[in-house]
């Protein structure tokens, strides 16, 4: 098969009116890690318009995604569960020793919205053990259940 000039030119024409979907961060399982990287990463989704699906585990500076990524792009599957904490210290310059922070915590809450602040209150604080919500109406009150298609 031989591709011609004006067969390129009209596969680039349709290309350019076939509307593009969107890219998708599909959250399965994700433990957090540094602050300022996830915020960097999120700040990157928003400014692409990409949408986020949490379809497992979104624990510890993962869930930095709801005050950063607009709310209206993020929705949560059947799997999902959110983890929050308080910030600590990397424990390799702590000698391993796992020391809360007290401006990093100010920080993370700094960023959430007020459902996701709600939610920690009615739940004590964050507090230096992992709190728990999942799939359900306890995390629909923070963020919208996805389409089926996901």
């Amino acid at each position: 098969m031989r591709i011609t000039p004006l067969a390129l030119l009209a596969f680039g024409a349709l290309l350019a009116i076939t509307p593009a979907r969107a890219a998708v961060l599909h959250i399965t399982r994700d433990h957090g890690g540094y602050v300022e990287e996830y915020k960097a990463k999120y700040k990157q989704i928003r400014e692409r318009g990409e949408r986020v699906v949490i379809d497992g585990i979104c624990n510890s500076a993962c869930t930095l995604v709801f005050g950063i990524v607009p709310m209206n792009k993020i929705c949560v599957t059947p799997r999902a569960s959110l983890g929050f904490h308080q910030a600590y210290y990397d424990k390799a310059f702590t000698f391993g020793i796992k020391v809360t922070s007290m401006e990093g915590t100010s920080d993370l809450m700094s960023y959430y919205p007020s459902s996701v602040k709600d939610w920690i209150r009615r739940n004590g604080g964050l507090t230096t053990e992992m709190k728990k919500i999942k799939n359900g109406t306890e995390l629909w009150k923070i963020v919208d259940p996805c389409p089926d298609e996901w």
